[in-house]
């Protein structure tokens, strides 16, 4: 014969077997002290309920964009759903909240970054996938070529620019605009001088 039972209140803290004989007794005092939670079923004590509540179930204000929601998501809502959490910029690293990103990314990525493969200027939103072509490029045409030096295989060596100015053209280049500058002051200031023709 089993001397002892549970509570039907499973959640009614009682976490050993009562006696057969008090059983009624026990049903009693935690029908009278628990009240089942509406939301989640917790067998909770009656004078905390609204405590439980208010601290497990009521709808919370998200402090960054002020939307109501369940306790519960709020964490991740604050992580990934929030519109005003901070995230940063894939191209310059600048913290801006989460709803101005598309429109900075948009401005941020056409900026434009020199290639050292290439000597190219390529856009940072394109700079991955032009990285990998670039390097492909390169590889192929340094392995085809056979009278390519070893030292000019290694990839530490360093490519003269193909835009180079000489000393020279870039002396001319700066006599040419001195001239040019001299000569257009002395005509604006002929044009100003007032005649003496009366």
């Amino acid at each position: 014969m089993n001397l002892t039972r549970t509570c039907i209140y499973f959640d009614c803290f009682s976490d050993r077997p009562i006696p057969a004989s008090n059983i009624d007794l026990h049903y009693a005092h935690c029908s009278r002290n628990l009240q089942k939670c509406k939301v989640c079923s917790d067998m909770v004590p009656k004078q905390h309920a609204e405590d439980h509540y208010f601290s497990t179930h009521a709808p919370v204000a998200c402090s960054l964009c002020s939307e109501t929601m369940e306790r519960d998501i709020l964490d991740i809502h604050k992580g990934e759903n929030c519109p005003q959490r901070i995230v940063t910029c894939e191209f310059c690293e600048f913290p801006l909240p989460a709803i101005d990103l598309a429109k900075h990314q948009d401005v941020c990525g056409n900026r434009t970054e020199l290639c050292h493969v290439c000597n190219k200027y390529v856009r940072l939103r394109e700079i991955y996938s032009h990285s990998d072509s670039c390097n492909r490029i390169q590889d192929n045409s340094v392995g085809s070529s056979r009278d390519v030096r070893a030292a000019e295989r290694d990839e530490g060596a360093q490519r003269r620019p193909q835009n180079e100015f000489s000393k020279r053209n870039l002396l001319f280049t700066i006599a040419i605009t001195g001239v040019a500058v001299i000569v257009g002051s002395i005509f604006f200031q002929r044009k100003a001088e007032p005649s003496d023709v009366h």
